[in-house]
């Protein structure tokens, strides 16, 4: 079992008489991908900001990378590099300066070898003299990554790191993230992208109204939500008919000669309604589990009258 980089217990924030974290808890494995979810206002910002040191939490224990970020403030920065939503690139400065000044900020040794290093794994060595103001929105994401991995830290925090990237710059830090688990480091993810959550995280807490109303991975989140049901297409009107009688409360579908059955969408279940269909000598001639996606997870946590919609279409089924 890997360890604990960050663990949080209790923690709770307020501003005057507004509650915005109400007492929350969640383990970050090691060498692991934690995203945090949550709708505008859900307190995401406000425990990026308690756990990277730059602000203090009204009660509750945090501890990062085996600090308390209370007591031992200087050693929990220390293990974490923070990427915001905005790069922080230095508009004036060329690729190269910008990675030499945190060698220098950070008083790295052999400076000038590890900034050649991260513009090659950035890919970033034909531009690496051009200003940095003259770079896409890509590249800029991909240079503020490689200035939070100067100083080797064992913890990132990314805060939307692909907003507003086209599809191919955002599949390229998908492969960039995944590189940096491999290699150890654990990712604190916040992102307004669920499919980038789903991609990416082991782990995936939803925040809603300072409580986390959700935890576990992509897949159990899922599994929490109803709609979940198998899809068999026939290849006549003749075996749909047949096939209909046989499952009974399927849905049907004449047009695209499909029925729609109600599932926790496990093997064992899909055995048993293939072997319905085989004692009467029925063959699909395909099938699907078909699950909620992740989007339906987060809106039937944060929003009410969408989970309502979602029992509704599965009593249907």
């Amino acid at each position: 079992m890997r360890s604990s980089a960050i663990a949080v217990s209790g923690l709770r924030k307020a501003y005057g008489d507004k509650v915005v974290l109400d007492g929350i808890d969640f383990d970050v494995a090691a060498g692991s991908i934690f995203s945090l979810l949550g709708p505008n206002g859900a307190g995401k910002t406000t425990t990026v900001n308690v756990l990277t040191t730059l602000m203090k939490a009204d009660a509750g224990s945090v501890r990062v990378a085996g600090h308390d970020v209370a007591t031992a403030t200087k050693q929990a920065r220390a293990a974490i590099g923070v990427t915001g939503q905005f790069a922080a690139v230095d508009d004036l400065l060329s690729g190269r300066e910008n990675l030499q000044l945190m060698t220098d900020l950070k008083r790295v040794r052999g400076g000038d070898k590890l900034v050649t290093e991260l513009l090659e794994r950035f890919d970033l060595v034909e531009s690496a003299d051009k200003m940095s103001s003259t770079y896409s929105g890509g590249m800029r994401r991909k240079l503020d990554l490689a200035m939070t991995l100067v100083g080797n830290p064992e913890i990132i925090f990314l805060d939307e790191p692909t907003t507003g990237l086209d599809p191919r710059s955002r599949r390229t830090m998908w492969g960039i993230v995944r590189e940096l688990v491999a290699d150890g480091t654990t990712i604190f993810l916040t992102t307004q992208y669920l499919e980038e959550a789903d991609q990416l995280a082991d782990q995936i807490a939803v925040l809603n109204g300072g409580r986390l109303v959700a935890q576990g991975t992509p897949e159990e989140l899922k599994r929490q939500i109803p709609g979940t049901h198998i899809r068999f297409r026939f290849s006549d009107l003749y075996e749909l008919d047949a096939a209909a009688r046989i499952l009974t409360g399927a849905t049907r579908d004449d047009d695209e000669l499909t029925l729609r059955v109600a599932s926790d969408g496990e093997t064992r279940s899909l055995r048993i309604l293939l072997d319905q269909l085989d004692a009467h000598s029925l063959d699909a001639q395909e099938f699907s589990v078909q699950r909620p996606d992740l989007d339906d997870v987060f809106l039937a946590l944060t929003d009410p009258t969408h989970a309502a919609h979602l029992s509704k279409e599965a009593i249907a089924q």
